[in-house]
């Protein structure tokens, strides 16, 4: 297995449930850290028009709710799922709350912060909403910072790219 791709890592969902990201091969995949009561919380709306967009090709969003900001994920468990779902109608899938920056951050995002592991970029979560693009082949390809909305160009254009080029 390639050590610079995402499969490599396990995480767990909510309900504590161990998923492997190689179930994700062949997919494009926007990694996101989220946060319940951060200024950029209505992102989670976006995040869910992104997935509609493109709820029939191979792409995924894969959240990752964090307490690292300013306190702003005060929820946990099932919790966090029912505020995404009832306030933002929210279908993807949610993670277990984790740390993303830091010694102590989970092993997912070492590796999608740091450019010696995953091979092209060296950009650290400095806020909630900071996104990771991933490609078919489980390769980080791009970030982009909490400002820039999900439904932007500038990501769909980068999602549009990668779908393009196949698996």
């Amino acid at each position: 297995m390639d050590d610079k791709s995402i499969y490599q890592f396990s995480v767990k969902r909510l309900n504590g449930e161990e998923v492997n990201l190689g179930d994700y091969k062949n997919k494009v995949l926007l990694i996101v850290n989220t946060a319940s009561q951060c200024g950029f919380t209505p992102q989670l709306k976006e995040l869910e028009e992104l997935r509609k967009l493109y709820k029939d090709q191979d792409f995924e969003i894969l959240a990752f709710p964090s307490n690292d900001f300013g306190g702003q994920e005060p929820l946990a468990g099932s919790e966090i799922s029912k505020f995404c779902a009832i306030n933002f109608g929210t279908h993807f899938p949610l993670f277990d709350k984790v740390r993303v920056r830091g010694p102590y951050s989970h092993p997912l995002f070492q590796f999608l912060a740091d450019k010696r592991l995953n091979g092209t970029v060296a950009s650290a979560p400095r806020w909630n909403f900071h996104k990771y693009l991933v490609d078919a082949h489980g390769l980080v390809t791009d970030f982009f910072y909490p400002f820039t909305k999900p439904t932007s160009s500038k990501i769909r254009k980068k999602i549009d790219r990668l779908l393009a080029a196949g698996h």
